[in-house]
């Protein structure tokens, strides 16, 4: 008796697709850019200029809870009379979530200490420059897979509290970068001015930039299909500028509450308060628009840096075209000159040179 295998049913299980008649899958792309993304990560530049006990230093350690100058030298005042603007970059890997950030803070120690200030912005625009140019160098080269992004996104400048405004190094400085680099005024140590004094000192600045055409970071407007709180929090920001800030790396305990502040007699400043001062709207500014400042950085930028180079080169080439031109111009006209005219033609130039050789040796007895 011959015995009959037993039949095996398989069955395929596709994924319930959404009206599968319809359905291409380009609603899957945002989410392959969100995995690249986070896979490759985000490169960031920060640069922070201000003249010394600003509080630069602090605010930034406030901002990414970090400590990027631990061991940071001081200066005394002899020191300072003739001392030159440095820069010092200092780069950070930061991780949120699985989202990883490599930060590149940009200090300029030494920016207004001297007491002769006029040059002293000069090697901070030829360090913005020299990022651009190497920038260009390996976008023009053959690999162009891993090129790291060290141009200069954002210049946080910050404006002393003490004066009325701003001083003529702070316009001259600004009206030098602001078509290479998006500025954002910071007001340094706001808790060194009252309410009144503070909405004074921002409608002052704000009066002064526009008066000498200076461009500061202007933060883009939100689309109309953007929730309302997005727009509330867009309109805030923008009324906020110049932030008035303040910065601390200290722990204190308030209310049972571990907090950033400094302490006064009088009482607690905190950093993270809105009601003190703007450390949370420019922190939320930071954040929200990292990628807006990247993308006016190359698209408008370094996008004119690239032009006005593109144009150098040009004018180099048709130059050296142009003796070209003259030179074969030249052949051609002594191939078309009959052999007797050039005869002259050169004995008159030798004879003008040896006239003028007699001349000149005649001077000297």
């Amino acid at each position: 008796m011959r015995l009959q295998r037993p039949k095996i049913m398989y069955f395929l299980f596709l994924p319930q697709l959404p009206d599968a008649s319809g359905y291409v899958g380009f609603a899957n792309l945002p989410n392959q850019v969100h995995r690249k993304s986070v896979k490759k990560g985000f490169e960031f530049t920060l640069m922070v200029v201000g003249e010394s006990g600003l509080g630069k230093s602090t605010l930034i350690n406030s901002l990414f809870l970090t400590d990027l100058y631990p061991e940071r030298y001081i200066p005394g005042a002899a020191e300072k009379i003739e001392r030159t603007v440095q820069i010092e970059a200092s780069t950070v890997e930061i991780e949120e979530r699985g989202v990883k950030l490599r930060l590149t803070v940009v200090d300029t120690p030494g920016y207004g200490d001297a007491i002769n200030s006029q040059d002293c912005f000069k090697t901070i625009i030829q360090y913005i420059d020299n990022q651009f140019e190497r920038y260009l160098h390996d976008e023009s080269g053959l690999n162009r897979r891993h090129i790291v992004d060290n141009r200069v996104h954002c210049c946080f400048y910050f404006i002393s509290p003490f004066g009325h405004g701003l001083t003529p190094l702070d316009v001259e400085f600004m009206k030098a970068i602001h078509s290479k680099v998006n500025i954002v005024p910071v007001i340094a140590k706001a808790d060194t001015l009252t309410l009144k004094e503070r909405d004074r000192l921002k409608r002052r600045i704000l009066d002064e930039i526009a008066e000498h055409g200076i461009k500061i970071y202007q933060l883009p407007d939100a689309d109309s299909d953007e929730d309302e709180e997005f727009k509330e929090q867009t309109r805030v920001l923008k009324a906020s500028i110049p932030f008035a800030v303040i910065g601390s790396n200290q722990l204190i305990e308030v209310k049972g509450k571990k907090i950033r502040g400094r302490l006064y007699p009088w009482g607690v400043v905190e950093v993270e308060n809105p009601e003190h001062n703007d450390f949370l709207k420019l922190r939320t500014m930071l954040v929200t628009h990292m990628q807006d400042l990247q993308e006016v950085t190359q698209d408008l930028h370094y996008e004119n840096f690239r032009s006005e180079r593109l144009k150098k080169a040009g004018r180099a080439v048709d130059e050296d075209v142009m003796d070209k031109d003259q030179i074969l111009l030249q052949k051609e006209l002594e191939k078309n000159i009959p052999l007797n005219a050039q005869m002259q033609f050169r004995n008159i130039k030798s004879f003008e040179h040896s006239d003028y050789s007699y001349l000149h040796n005649s001077r000297k007895f």
